[in-house]
């Protein structure tokens, strides 16, 4: 399937309409980058890697009844998508206090959270993805409250399909980010990507990190050994592209 228009570039994807009116394409770009934007380098197949750990997420979570926008992987980068209209929300779900939480919240580093905290922020760089409550939401007139409760709903459920998935890899998801968006029949549906680019993962045995906050941290030369890593774990052999 043929590329057309650019629809929107973001700041590690580009998105381009189809010659199928309901589906996307989106390429991933080997772009890196951290605080807000502010800092970006280049790294050798990252987006390869982000697309394919991407493609088998969505399959194990549509495998366990949650729908997403993905349809198939056309390059190790290129992945075929259902169109969606992007709700402006990141949807954070929280397993362990780390990062932000204990930087803003009298909780130790490390705390096991149970329940998990789902956390929504408002995704504009331009505000900093300032953080939202019900009210907010709704005064931005971003969702409404039975949007807001599915939100939930399906990021809590994306939740425990994947503590077990990455648990029986070795990997302990500590927190990660999802996006939603509505089909053309006004569904919403899991979009985006899963990858470590919006994941915190750490190895079940040594804690070691092995997702972007290496980046953060600036330690460069680690990161893709450790999205690398991922890949190897989650992907089986019969699978791998790259």
């Amino acid at each position: 399937m043929d590329k057309k228009e650019l629809i929107n570039s973001g700041k590690v994807k580009s998105v381009y309409n189809s010659t199928d009116d309901d589906k996307v394409i989106i390429e991933f770009r080997d772009d890196m980058t951290a605080g807000d934007g502010a800092r970006k380098e280049v790294m050798a197949n990252k987006g390869a890697y982000n697309a394919i750990i991407s493609a088998k997420i969505f399959k194990v979570l549509e495998e366990n009844g949650v729908e997403t926008q993905f349809i198939e992987l056309l390059e190790p980068n290129v992945m075929l998508a259902k169109k969606l209209e992007m709700i402006p929300i990141e949807v954070i779900v929280r397993n362990i206090a780390t990062g932000s939480l204990v930087r803003k919240y009298p909780i130790a580093d490390g705390t096991r959270l149970e329940p998990p905290i789902v956390q929504m922020d408002f995704k504009d760089d331009d505000y900093h993805d300032p953080m939202l409550n019900d009210s907010l939401i709704k005064a931005l007139g971003i969702a409404t409250q039975e949007e807001i409760e599915i939100l939930t709903e399906k990021a809590l459920k994306i939740n425990e399909v994947l503590v077990k998935f990455f648990a029986d890899a070795g990997i302990i998801l500590v927190d990660f980010k999802v996006e939603f968006g509505k089909d053309m029949g006004g569904n919403i549906l899991l979009g985006d990507e899963i990858s470590p680019d919006g994941c915190r993962l750490w190895d079940s045995e040594t804690l070691d990190m092995l997702d972007k906050e290496l980046f953060r941290k600036g330690k460069d030369s680690e990161v893709m050994d450790a999205y690398v890593e991922v890949y190897n774990r989650i992907i089986p052999d019969s699978e791998k592209v790259i």
